[in-house]
This record gives C-alpha cells, sequence and structure tokens, in this order.
C-alpha cells in the first residue's frame, strides 16, 4: 500500500464509519477496487482515527459526561442518585452511553469468530448493506407516522431504549451493517429527536471504538508498513471523520435518511453481482 491509497482508504473509513452506509463494508470493498491489501491492523489504526474526531468534536459533551459520571458515583451513597439522574442531562447521557454499550461488548466478545469470519465474503457483506438500506429507509417511515409527536429529549430517553439502541450497535459488528445508521434508526424508533439519535450514536461509538482499538493495540504496534503511509491514512481518516460527524449533525435535523438508504442498496446490489461475475 501506497501513500495515496492510505489516504483514499483513510477517506473512505471517516467518511463512511458516520455517514450511515457502514465502513466495514466499504473496506472490505475499497481495497479490491485499489488493487491493494489491508489488514485488520491497519483498519483498527483508522478507526483510532475516527476515535480522535469524535472526541474532538464532542469534547466539551464527553467532559462534561465524565465529571456528572463521577458525581453520580458520588450520588449513590447519599441516597441521591435517582435525583441527580433527574436534574443533570449530563448524568443520564453518561449513564445511556454506559448501558448502551453493554449489548456490543457482550456480542463482541461472545461472537467474535463468527463476525470475522463474515469478513472473507464480499457477497455477504453486499447482503448486509442491503439491510442497512432497509433499516434506515423503516426508521424514517416508522419517523413519519410520528411526525405529531415530539421527539425525546435526554431527559426522557429510558435505559431500555439505550439497550435496544446498543444491541442495533452490536450487529454492525458484521460487515454491511452500518453502525451510525442502525443506531441512529434505532434512535428513531425509539422515538429519540432526530439531533439526539445522531448525537448518542456518535457518543456511543467512543466506547465501541477504544475497545476494538485496544483489543488489537499488538496489531497496530507490530503492523508491517511504512510510517509515512501510517501516518498518511491515520490523518486522513481523523479529517474526513470529523467532517462526516459535522455534516451529520447538522443534516440529520431537516433531511431524511432516505438517500442513504437508496446508497446502500445500490451498492449492495452491484456488490452481490460484481462477487458472482467475479467468481
Amino acid at each position: 500500500m501506497d501513500i495515496i491509497q492510505a489516504i483514499i482508504m483513510g477517506m473512505v473509513q471517516g467518511l463512511t464509519e458516520f455517514l450511515p452506509v457502514s465502513s466495514s463494508a466499504h473496506l472490505v470493498i475499497a481495497p479490491e477496487l485499489l488493487g491493494t491489501q489491508s489488514s485488520l491492523a491497519f483498519d483498527t489504526l483508522l478507526h483510532v482515527g475516527t476515535l480522535v474526531a469524535v472526541i474532538g468534536y464532542f469534547w466539551k459533551d464527553i467532559t462534561s459526561m465524565i465529571k456528572s459520571f463521577v458525581s453520580s458515583l458520588l450520588d449513590i451513597p447519599q441516597g441521591k442518585f435517582k435525583e441527580g439522574m433527574a436534574e443533570d442531562p449530563y448524568k443520564r447521557l453518561a449513564w445511556l452511553v454506559v448501558v448502551g454499550t453493554i449489548p456490543a461488548g457482550l456480542m463482541g466478545v461472545l461472537l467474535k469468530s463468527e463476525f470475522e469470519a463474515l469478513f472473507n465474503s464480499v457477497t455477504i457483506v453486499g447482503f448486509f448493506l442491503l439491510v442497512t438500506g432497509v433499516i434506515l429507509w423503516g426508521s424514517e417511515w416508522i419517523a413519519k407516522r410520528n411526525i405529531d409527536k415530539k421527539g425525546k429529549d435526554v431527559k426522557e430517553v429510558s435505559f431500555t431504549n439505550s439497550l435496544v439502541i446498543g444491541v442495533f450497535q452490536g450487529l454492525a459488528i458484521a460487515p454491511g451493517i452500518s453502525r451510525s445508521g442502525s443506531t441512529i434508526a434505532a434512535g428513531l424508533f425509539s422515538g429519540l429527536e432526530r439531533k439526539l439519535a445522531a448525537r448518542y450514536s456518535f457518543l456511543l461509538s467512543i466506547p465501541a471504538i477504544l475497545g476494538a482499538a485496544l483489543i488489537q493495540a499488538k496489531d497496530i504496534v507490530s503492523f508491517d508498513a511504512n510510517t509515512e503511509v501510517m501516518i498518511a491514512g491515520f490523518l486522513s481518516a481523523v479529517i474526513f471523520s470529523y467532517l462526516a460527524v459535522k455534516f451529520m449533525m447538522g443534516y440529520i435535523q431537516k433531511h431524511s435518511l432516505n438517500i442513504f438508504a437508496i446508497y446502500c442498496w445500490i451498492v449492495g446490489a452491484l456488490t452481490i453481482i460484481i462477487s458472482m461475475v467475479w467468481v
């Protein structure tokens, strides 16, 4: 892999991690189109770049959540935990992220080998892209039916809601199921206000990406690649991830996800057709 290919791979990862079109699918497809080879370690390095970007974008939220989370722990011995959760939205948001992370963590540990096996089939990637399209389209269909209802704010989101969204994040370990798309869609299914659905999805990605990076830390360190290539891919992922997050936070408030559903259907169908022709 040369520097230009690394930059393109970083751009693909950065944009598709937070646009609801599945970064894992594109990281399987992109090397085929570029005529190069990637690796789980390099893909994880690109994911670290997206982690840096999302932390940078939500830095104020994250610092407030950490402070409030520690404060909520101190509320427990004083018997003020529920009261604190009701009064401070950052306390509730912090715990919603914690609870929402549990399903993906369990699924990643218990079904790791099953999910990894799916990456070996481009046809399966195409199929799951079709599924992502259905999820996105279905979420908008439900959102339109509830158009007269005010979306839930942070204080109205239940832990059951966060668990449901967390399950969708867990399913997105499969290549072709968009993590951001499935969690935003699950947020809309659960009645969250549109901007909050995206915000919660992106905050929920932080522990998920961090956990994957820690698991693959040894592979990243031992990854046999030119240093310039690694830096180029990493910086590209950071830049394009930040732009994607910024775009989605504005886009989701006034626009439908259906355009991304159509994109997933087109790319998914083409992927399946091409994989069959090449075989």
